[in-house]
């Protein structure tokens, strides 16, 4: 079936030579740490704790398994205290060839803290992950998506390259990490259409409608929008929680789904880093972000600052 192409067009990008659209399967391995976010109180609830340790403990040796059966590398952001409890399952995510990327320190809600905070929030995780198997992730997944407007130059001080929390796009690109600062970050964007969150969450008292769609429902939805990124020459980034994705009829329909997308021809299936390496080196647009100011609302309305484009320079251009 010929798809129409609908490409990004505020992000324009160029595939490695043989490619025409890229794919990246990546797993926020949770545990316990965002219940423990919601509500401290969880820890008293040992059905609750199980439903989460699911995840570490049955589901990413699944997943492992899968991803070596299909021959792909995928990208699993960590939370630091993920990494401490269950160092072995990093390690084992490391051993196989995949990325571990940084997911913050148990899961914190990040809406509203203020940088210093934030901070002490990536230094531990970054701590952990290199405790629990040596690892220094050049990548960031903010905690429920939500980045804070400080939280870029957090992460260039300390050397991530890319960031994949922002919703405003089709395509990876650049953008400046604060308004007169010079340095930038790769941006891969996110999207809740392809998150297993919103298609297989539920536990009571916690999340969820207690509506877990059918496999076969979500994994027409995933190949449509597959199929769509793929026409469109953008970037797919499908986003699974272990102790959701991971349970067998999941983990079955999951596996058809990589199948279906490697196929496709010169789709590029890999993790974020290498997404995030190329567009360093080719893309030179540099973006910002448009923000709004509202001083005193109702009375004094809304200030509008506009996103903006300026010209950098690609790592290929360096050389």
């Amino acid at each position: 079936m010929n798809m129409p192409a609908f490409p990004d067009s505020a992000h324009p990008i160029s595939w490695p030579e043989g490619k025409q659209a890229a794919a990246s399967f990546t797993f926020d391995v949770d545990a316990e740490s965002c219940t423990i976010a919601h509500d401290p109180q969880c820890t008293r609830r040992m059905s609750l704790m199980t439903h989460q340790s699911y995840g570490p403990k049955v589901a990413v040796p699944r997943l492992l398994q899968i991803l070596d059966r299909q021959d792909i590398r995928a990208t699993f952001f960590v939370p630091g205290f993920t990494a401490e409890s269950y160092p072995d399952t990093v390690r084992r995510i490391v051993d196989g060839g995949h990325e571990v990327a940084h997911h913050g320190y148990l899961h914190e809600p990040m809406q509203g803290i203020d940088a210093a905070t934030e901070a002490r929030y990536l230094d531990r995780g970054l701590e952990a992950l290199a405790k629990a198997a040596g690892v220094e992730p050049v990548g960031y997944r903010a905690p429920w998506w939500e980045l804070n407007w400080h939280s870029a130059a957090l992460l260039a001080d300390r050397g991530f390259l890319y960031d994949s929390s922002l919703l405003d796009g089709d395509a990876p690109y650049r953008f400046s990490v604060a308004p007169g600062d010079s340095r930038d970050l790769v941006e891969i964007p996110v999207d809740w259409a392809l998150d297993d969150w919103e298609q297989y969450a539920f536990y009571p008292g916690v999340t969820g409608s207690g509506v877990i769609e059918s496999p076969v429902k979500v994994l027409e939805l995933w190949t449509l929008e597959a199929e769509a990124h793929h026409a469109a020459g953008s970037c797919f980034v499908l986003t699974n929680h272990p102790f959701i994705s991971g349970r067998p009829s999941k983990a079955v329909a999951l596996e058809r789904l990589m199948e279906r997308v490697r196929f496709m021809d010169g789709m590029w299936v890999t993790t974020l880093e290498q997404i995030a390496e190329h567009t360093r080196s080719s893309v030179t647009e540099i973006h910002s972000h448009a923000r709004i100011e509202v001083p005193s609302f109702p009375d004094t309305g809304a200030v509008f600052t506009p996103a903006a484009v300026r010209e950098g320079v690609s790592r290929l251009a360096q050389r």
